[in-house]
């Protein structure tokens, strides 16, 4: 049998996962489905294309590295702009359907909570939500066991000649990456004498700075459309994606500015 578009897709299977709740769903149910079946699809793509990265950069091949990081960008600033799709919901149309929803809120993503730890996010907090024993625990639990993507950068940083403190290779990655000045010393260097590194690390900088617009903008979706004292989105949503509003992923590529 020849393979065709549809079945390449799975289109019938694909087209049939968009199921509101009631028998006369609202019209914007349809609308938060899809929008968040997109989202989880991209996730995907965003940890597929992270694994990709944290073998460029631990083998140090520049030319991947910069494709791949140019991707995740493309990919964050899409999803960046559906946002705007998701604000053309009112406040009213999801308060319609919201309550069926119970606890289904996106901080139950286990995959947006496996981008966080891959981009560094060390806390108790993000097991939130997922059943002790349960395999979405136990996928969060092995993704905080691995390397996050900063410490595959640091060994990026040794592998094209750049000295980096054996105490700062060898950290335990189950706890936050602490800025340091060493690293930093090498960034520095980077920024003034090595064009093709320095790309890598303004492309990890762009990164970053599309990561804080996407928070930026769920924030202000989330407090335009869901408002506040509601599980899934209220209080505790917003609350959330304030902590973490400006909390830079990379904070060497930051502070390094401060000696250039």
């Amino acid at each position: 049998m020849d393979v065709t578009y549809a079945s390449y897709l799975k289109l019938d299977e694909l087209l049939r996962l968009q199921r509101p709740l009631s028998d006369a769903p609202e019209h914007d149910e349809m609308l938060f489905i899809v929008i968040h079946q997109v989202h989880e699809l991209w996730l995907k793509q965003l940890l597929h294309e992270l694994k990709l990265l944290q073998l460029a950069l631990e083998n140090g091949h520049s030319p991947t590295v910069m494709r791949t990081l140019r991707r995740l960008i493309t990919i964050v600033k899409t999803l960046l702009s559906q946002v705007d799709v998701l604000e053309t919901m009112t406040p009213v149309s999801f308060s319609s359907f919201r309550e069926r929803l119970r606890t289904a809120g996106g901080r139950r993503s286990v995959q947006f909570r496996e981008f966080e730890i891959v981009l560094g996010r060390r806390d108790e907090s993000v097991f939130d939500g997922f059943a002790e024993e349960g395999p979405e625990r136990a996928r969060l639990k092995g993704a905080i066991a691995r390397r996050p993507l900063y410490d595959s950068f640091v060994r990026y940083l040794v592998h094209i000649g750049y000295s980096v403190p054996a105490e700062v290779l060898e950290r335990d990655v189950t706890q936050p990456y602490e800025p340091q000045p060493k690293v930093q010393d090498a960034l520095a260097d980077i920024y003034t004498t090595d064009p093709t590194a320095w790309q890598v690390c303004e492309l990890l900088v762009d990164l970053d700075e599309a990561l804080q617009a996407w928070r930026y903008r769920h924030l202000k979706m989330v407090e335009r459309t869901v408002g506040g004292g509601f599980e899934p989105g209220g209080a505790e949503a917003v609350k959330h994606l304030k902590d973490r509003l400006l909390e830079p992923v990379f904070p060497d590529l930051w502070q390094v500015r401060d000696r250039l």
